[in-house]
């Protein structure tokens, strides 16, 4: 068998296998069959499969796909497959490259523990304002946004590294302190809300009961009272139940609705019937208004108080109405006064008889006005109570200026 030759290796004449090492030369195996330089081959594959595998660790280094222990685990690996490897090639080349990245492999170490360090310093400032943050919700009253927000901070501290044991208990210790303390306080306010929404619920129960009894009632006045004094109630008692409020508000509107609308109707008729009468009085205002100005004074009172007396007789105008026609007489009325006024200045004292005749008259008027006030009160009857009040008012201001020219001619 002849002698295959390679720099780093040789396979000799008994088909020993022997790699250089330096100045001497190892055996690593034998060759006994075929031809020395196929085993020469074999053994040259074997180091280029190992040099394939210092490359590839040289390029995963470099790359940063290994973390520094992971590098350091792989480099002994292929270390121990290098030293005394059964292989022909520049071994102590590899070995040395193998060296090589020891101080590499340090150099990612400081580097990622100083981007850790880093990334904790950051998280204890993160993980120090969420509870900060957490501490200040739980000392407020927010209970809708301040919930979901504790929740937004816990999801935040679950995507944060954590600190050092102690750093991180404490800190956590605090921010569950938070959370609890918070959500203690909201469940105890959330139950007395209830408490009290159960309570305004049945106070709400009676007020419809009273609300329903009353729709069917036709006197108008007085329950329009008691719905207004209902309406107060019901404002006072607080909100309901969610799922319960707006049904009872419906049960406690319709009721109203029920005497509203019924209300309504009868006003519509009653205005619909008056308004003939609103007719009578605007053709009385007409005469009323051509008295003006006053050139004959008793001929105006006379043809006044028939006006008045007419008027009267005419009946109730419809509401919408009431301000205006009474106005336009009014304005008429005190014309007259004034007139009256100015003649009684300049009449003599034989006419303060007359006066003295007037304000019995008035007086008597008045007290019997009074009385029909007084009953139509009692009635609950607002709209004679209206018209009344305003023929009071009149008739008061006749008698105060009668008085005043009877105290003129005494």
């Amino acid at each position: 068998m002849t002698t295959a030759e390679h720099p780093w290796g040789r396979v000799d004449a008994e088909g020993t296998v022997f790699v250089k090492t330096g100045d001497s030369e190892r055996e690593i195996g034998e060759w006994k069959v075929g031809d020395p330089a196929e085993g020469r081959a074999l053994y040259v594959r074997r180091f280029a499969g190992l040099e394939t595998e210092v490359d590839l660790l040289e390029k995963r280094l470099a790359s940063g796909a290994l973390s520094p222990d992971e590098a350091a685990k792989a480099v002994a690996k292929v270390r121990g497959e290098v030293t005394d490897a059964a292989a022909i090639g520049d071994l102590a080349s590899l070995e040395a490259r193998l060296d090589a990245l020891a101080p590499a492999i340090e150099k990612q170490r400081e580097e990622r523990r100083a981007e850790r360090e880093a990334k904790v310093a950051e998280a204890t400032v993160a993980k120090t304002r969420i509870v900060e943050e957490a501490e200040k919700i739980a000392a407020g009253q927010d209970w809708r946004a301040g919930a979901d927000r504790l929740r937004e901070l816990l999801e935040e501290w679950k995507a944060l590294p954590r600190l050092s044991k102690s750093a991180d208990d404490q800190l956590w210790h605090r921010f569950s302190a938070a959370r609890t303390a918070y959500t203690r306080k909201r469940k105890a306010h959330f139950a007395e809300q209830n408490t009290q929404r159960e309570a305004a619920q049945k106070v709400k129960e009676k007020l419809i009961a009273e609300a329903e009894a009353l729709s069917s009632s036709t006197e108008w006045g007085p329950t329009s009272g008691a719905y207004r004094d209902l309406m107060t109630r019901w404002k006072a008692a607080g909100s309901a139940p969610r799922n319960v409020e707006d049904k009872l508000w419906k049960r406690f509107r319709a009721a109203q609705d029920v005497f509203f609308q019924a209300r309504d109707a009868a006003n519509a008729a009653l205005d619909e019937e008056f308004a003939a009468n609103a007719v009578v009085k605007e053709q009385l205002l007409v005469e009323a208004e051509a008295l003006l100005p006053v050139t004959d004074l008793d001929k105006a009172r006379r043809a006044l108080n028939d006006i008045a007396d007419r008027w009267e007789a005419a009946g109730k105008v419809p509401r919408g109405r009431v301000k205006e026609l009474e106005g336009r007489l009014r304005t008429v009325e005190q014309a007259v006064r004034a007139a009256g006024e100015q003649e009684w200045k300049r009449s003599d004292p034989e006419k303060s008889a007359r006066a003295d005749d007037m304000i019995g008259k008035l007086q008597r008027a008045i007290d019997e006005t009074r009385e029909a006030l007084a009953k139509a009160e009692a009635a609950g009857d607002a709209r004679k109570v209206k018209d009344l009040s305003a023929k009071l008012e009149s008739n008061e201001s006749f008698l105060a200026m009668a008085q005043k020219a009877a105290a003129d001619f005494g």
